[in-house]
């Protein structure tokens, strides 16, 4: 019997394709596992009007570990439009599935780990002191709080008299009391000292866990002085157990242009939601793009494990899949390293650097080529063709 059981979600556009690498590189390294399958994404959403339908919940609820894909979301006033006929009128209303598992399952702990492989053309390169190009090592770990902010979904279009009525309460609504409720729309950045605790501790456990020599909180305290107040007191109450690393605070519009002059300088950043979402998708730009952009979203008994990217429904057709399944694979490397398989973690990424840095196997983005059914005969690799070299690397 396999020792652990893992719900794979696959989802839309290039999700079931590049999950299906992953399991190829999960079995070929020895992970003992028996996969059982969650429906999830767009086309729950347009038959059901659930895009995280209850079964795939109590399947997560039974097992506690996940792999996912990618999904397709679209604006409010879409995805009514593409509702099955009997299901419109109903008053249903689309929400992201990997959102609502972070919440259902307390996954507050959002880890993202942006670290540069030598030879990826795609790597961030600058001007050295003497005027030639430098390549800089990029290995920064993003700890991003997964479950509040601006991503706790308590909004508003035309928000409701008693709404209306607290917010008065505050002076500087003032210049809004008189906007109709029509033309008026909230959202609500909530934020707790729990969860900024939890959130400044797991980057402190991590920084001591590897050897990085401070962790810095990236926020905007000087204008979003409630919240981002919160997580910077929280993180310097945190840091005090951790004498031997350094806290540093920067703000989180300084650490945007920071982070394309000394990438290098930078390890582990821990934000809040919103925040942590953009710095993650930034770094991974130094890195090679979403491509190479895994992620863990791991709470206290569950944990689920994605890429960054999205769906990319405009190459979910082609044949054959042209998608960069490495974010996929190195996301279930992480999976490895959660359930204490760090030695076949370790060689998954092994794997992945030996490609990347022998250069003869290239998928489209990393040939810089627009995507489309072209590439292959241009020279890049199909998705399946680049989890063949990871495996024969392994």
């Amino acid at each position: 019997m396999a020792r652990r059981t893992v719900v794979t979600m696959p989802g839309d556009g290039i999700g079931p394709s590049v999950l299906a690498q992953a399991l190829r590189v999960l079995d070929a390294v020895g992970f003992d596992a028996e996969y059982v399958h969650g429906d999830v994404g767009w086309a729950c959403w347009v038959n059901e009007g659930d895009a995280l339908p209850e079964r795939t919940i109590q399947l997560l609820a039974e097992h506690r570990l996940g792999l996912f894909g990618a999904i397709t979301s679209k604006p409010k006033m879409q995805a009514a439009l593409e509702l099955r006929p009997e299901l419109k009128g109903r008053g249903l209303a689309y929400s992201s599935p990997i959102v609502r598992m972070r919440q259902l399952f307390e996954l507050d702990i959002c880890v993202r780990p942006c670290r540069s492989f030598p030879g990826n053309p795609l790597n961030f390169v600058r001007h050295g002191p003497g005027g030639g190009m430098e390549e800089p090592r990029v290995d920064a770990v993003i700890f991003r709080q997964n479950t509040e902010g601006l991503y706790a979904g308590v909004e508003w279009t035309d928000p409701p008299a008693e709404v209306r009525a607290s917010l008065a309460l505050h002076p500087k609504f003032k210049p809004f009391s008189a906007t109709a409720g029509r033309d008026l729309a909230l959202s609500v950045r909530i934020v707790t000292r729990r969860a900024c605790e939890r959130i400044a501790r797991a980057a402190f456990e991590h920084a001591e866990r590897h050897g990085y020599r401070s962790v810095t909180v990236c926020e905007k305290p000087n204008v979003v002085r409630e919240t981002s107040g919160m997580m910077e007191e929280a993180a310097s109450q945190v840091a005090a157990e951790f004498p031997g690393i350094a806290l540093r605070s920067v703000n989180i519009d300084a650490q945007m242009m920071w982070l394309t002059k000394n990438p290098e300088e930078c390890g582990v950043i821990v934000a809040t939601n919103l925040f942590g979402d953009v710095l993650s998708d930034a770094f991974a730009g130094l890195v090679g793009g979403l491509g190479f952009a895994c992620s863990g979203n791991i709470g206290d008994e569950a944990a689920v494990f994605e890429p960054t990217h999205g769906s990319a429904p405009k190459y979910a057709a082609l044949e054959p899949q042209i998608a960069n399944p490495i974010a996929m694979i190195l996301s279930a490397g992480m999976l490895l390293d959660h359930v204490g398989e760090a030695e076949k973690a370790a060689r998954v990424r092994a794997a992945v650097a030996r490609i990347v840095a022998e250069g003869r196997v290239r998928t489209y983005d990393m040939l810089r080529l627009p995507g489309g059914p072209a590439v292959v005969a241009q020279g890049a690799a199909t998705t399946a063709q680049m989890a063949d070299a990871i495996l024969a690397a392994l």
